[in-house]
């Protein structure tokens, strides 16, 4: 199975534009009116904040379970196409996938894949999956199922 996020580019996009145009804005505004003192730095700062929240909540994913391996990749939405700075890419053989777990923060959901090394310890790989519609989230959760109980079927047999 294979599904990944990408039509939410264009959403994040435009956030960011609106984050910017916004903090303009405000800062031309506030510096006119002058309300309260110091109000614009409040402002600005809080402008900031929002660009960095959206900034690490935006990530593309992308998982392809066709095939004998597992690829799984969360990338950076804004200028991954000229730098890939922020890529976390797993490819794994569906045989080392011990368990899966999904995280639901408040703004956040991380998706945890366990995967079983060649000495027989295991190590966990995180992916941001909040931008990722529910519906592929199922299909994600389904696909992964499936294989942890073929592997148990296979130790088993």
């Amino acid at each position: 199975m294979r599904t990944d996020n990408r039509k939410v580019k264009n959403t994040i996009i435009s956030i960011y534009f609106l984050l910017v145009v916004a903090a303009g804005l405000l800062a031309t505004v506030f510096n006119s009116i002058d309300l309260f003192e110091g109000s614009s730095i409040f402002v600005l700062l809080g402008l900031v904040l929002a660009v960095v929240v959206v900034h690490f909540i935006a990530r593309f994913f992308e998982y392809d379970s066709d095939g004998a391996k597992i690829v799984i990749t969360n990338s950076g939405l804004i200028l991954t196409d000229f730098i890939n700075y922020r890529e976390n890419k797993v490819e794994i053989s569906k045989h080392k996938l011990i368990g899966f777990k999904i995280h639901n923060y408040l703004f956040y959901r991380v998706l945890v894949i366990a995967i079983e090394n060649s000495d027989g310890s295991f190590t966990k790989e995180r992916f941001n999956i909040t931008l990722l519609k529910q519906k592929k989230l199922k299909y994600v959760k389904q696909s992964l199922r499936k294989i942890l109980k073929e592997n148990i079927k296979h130790k088993e047999g």
